[in-house]
């Protein structure tokens, strides 16, 4: 725990010097928090917080081909007892990285667009313990509690944005090792709920309403 009256110390994990210089130079401005170390990678970035030099973890959501995902190193962050807490900061709104964000455990989300008291607020109000959502994505999950019925499950918007990835059933069931038929079935969910009859029009959809990433 960290001792009252001390800096809250921060990781930066981002895959983007220049991103990373901008927000060393946002956040070194401010007396309570400190910048003590950088990742470049997810995997770093889990290596970095399992040493216990952090109260919390910026993370960004995408790395680059072949890496781990923000979520996947968010969750691995978070399962670790006494973990730093992890506030995702990234340029995604979807339902699909929301959803996987917050069930991998990150105590925040906002968007790299925020302002800089926006962003210093969201920082200690992780490092306290407590949630930390940008008024958009906040929108967006009262929405989906809103209309449960309707709301596509973390697994369907997964699935669909595999499909609008161009990956064929095939390459779904082995990237998320579920059978070929569980896929059809989320598929025809998916379909049923957002009205259309096809993958294109599913993935159309899907995008405008801002459920996955184009």
């Amino acid at each position: 725990m960290r001792p009252p009256g001390t800096p809250v110390r921060l990781l930066l994990a981002d895959d983007h010097p220049v991103v990373r210089a901008g927000l060393r130079a946002v956040l070194d401005t401010e007396e309570d928090l400190l910048v003590v170390a950088e990742a470049a990678t997810a995997e770093r970035a889990v290596e970095l917080a399992a040493a216990g030099d952090c109260d919390v973890v910026l993370m960004d959501l995408q790395f680059g081909p072949g890496r781990m995902h923000g979520a996947e190193a968010t969750a691995a962050i978070t399962a670790r007892p006494g973990s730093p807490r992890v506030l995702v900061l990234t340029t995604y709104d979807t339902d699909a990285d929301i959803l996987a964000a917050v069930e991998a455990g990150a105590s925040g989300y906002l968007l790299k667009d925020a302002p800089p008291e926006e962003l210093s607020a969201a920082v200690r109000t992780a490092a306290a313990g407590q949630s930390a959502l940008a008024p958009a994505v906040a929108h967006r999950l009262m929405d989906r509690m809103r209309t449960p019925g309707q709301a596509l499950t973390r697994r369907e918007l997964e699935v669909l944005q595999l499909v609008g990835d161009g990956l064929s059933n095939q390459q779904i069931s082995k990237r998320l090792f579920l059978s070929q038929a569980t896929v059809k079935s989320h598929l025809v969910h998916v379909y049923a709920k957002l009205g259309v009859d096809s993958r294109t029009s599913a993935v159309a959809a899907a995008t405008s309403r801002r459920l996955i990433r184009r």
